[in-house]
């Protein structure tokens, strides 16, 4: 799917767009995102049953993840949580699908804590960011997540598990359910898969113990969509700038009068585009890439082609982004800055307190 089909259909998905055509588009994908929904439906059942086997590690799994497809801020949430448990002195594993990494479907050791064994490439470009953000976090990837934890304990030794993206992984036993949800639109169009967001139906939702509402506004108070459950509120804000070729980070008050564009290959580029926008930019052009984006040589030379063409003195993209951005030549790679993301929590007494009743069982 292009961009621009993928965007017009997660705006349908989303309830973002409306008017005939989104609602002719949906109308054709209710039968297969009702069956969708049932197959869901019976899946979880089975597993509540006990009719399929959830497997339990002998530590503590926190799973992180949400009920639509993409765009909540998991890794953000991910690398916050991870740092709040090693700043107790606790050794961290994240367990992680490892999507769009050519290693995708292997079990590996992307970092063990000392050392990154994997490329983004490789990996996926949230596992690989993970690793180099946080020192010492241990990473590894499998589509079977229980595997992927035994392996973290035969090589790295770990003292709490983050599952990440690990909502529906339901073959995995997780002693802390949280689900992230974005506060605009909570379930998106209302619908599941293809015809909406949902990767299950809105009851699904009850499955969480804590709920997680993201890109809250500043001051607000949304209500939650789950009230059921205990919920707190976050928001991300860009933080600054890192050049893609090293150096020290660059505020974007520097940037402001002098001539930007702006790429990016994630779920919501909308968010990204406001978000460079309230710091004030003056972006030129914006260029849309498909969610977890491969970089190959055709799409490196699109990125040159936006800096050679558009006159601009810099190119921002999403820390990633910059990941996969490894094989640009120097003199491209020192034109483009990478945007922080920062994650801020109105209340962390709900997070802190749910963690802290975990790890003292």
């Amino acid at each position: 799917m292009t961009a621009s089909l993928s965007a017009y259909w997660r705006g349908m998905a989303s309830g973002k767009t409306t008017g005939v055509w989104s609602c002719i588009l949906r109308g054709f994908f209710v039968a297969p995102s009702l069956v969708y929904a049932l197959v869901q439906r019976v899946r979880a059942g089975l597993y509540g049953a006990g009719v399929l086997k959830t497997c339990k590690l002998p530590l503590p799994v926190i799973s992180i993840g949400n009920i639509t497809v993409g765009g909540t801020g998991k890794t953000p949430f991910t690398a916050h949580v991870a740092r709040l448990l090693m700043s107790q002195g606790l050794k961290v594993a994240v367990l992680s699908r490892g999507y769009g990494g050519t290693r995708e479907g292997q079990t590996a050791v992307v970092s063990d804590g000392r050392q990154i064994h994997l490329s983004a490439e490789e990996c996926g470009d949230e596992p690989y960011l993970l690793a180099r953000s946080i020192p010492g976090l241990v990473v590894v990837i499998g589509s079977d997540r229980y595997t992927a934890g035994l392996l973290a304990l035969k090589e790295c030794h770990p003292d709490v598990f983050l599952l990440d993206d690990g909502f529906q992984h339901l073959r995995l036993h997780r002693d802390l359910n949280i689900l992230l949800m974005d506060c605009t639109r909570p379930f998106g169009n209302g619908w599941t898969l293809p015809a909406g967001l949902l990767r299950e139906t809105k009851r699904a939702a009850e499955r969480a113990d804590l709920v997680v509402l993201t890109r809250c506004p500043e001051g607000g108070q949304p209500r939650s969509p789950v009230p059921v459950k205990p919920h707190f509120c976050s928001r991300h804000d860009l933080n600054d700038l890192v050049p893609l070729a090293g150096g020290e980070p660059l505020s974007f008050a520097e940037l402001r009068g002098r001539s930007v564009v702006a790429f990016s290959g994630i779920a919501e580029p909308q968010i990204f585009i406001d978000g460079l926008k309230k710091q004030g930019l003056n972006v030129n052009s914006f260029h849309c890439f498909p969610d977890h984006a491969v970089y190959d040589e055709a799409r490196l030379d699109e990125v040159k082609g936006l800096l050679d063409t558009a006159g601009a003195e810099f190119a921002i993209t999403t820390e990633k982004d910059g990941v996969k951005l490894g094989r640009l030549p120097a003199r491209y790679a020192q034109r483009i800055l990478l945007a922080r993301l920062s994650l801020g929590i109105a209340d962390p007494a709900p997070l802190a307190s749910s963690l802290l009743n975990l790890l003292q069982k």
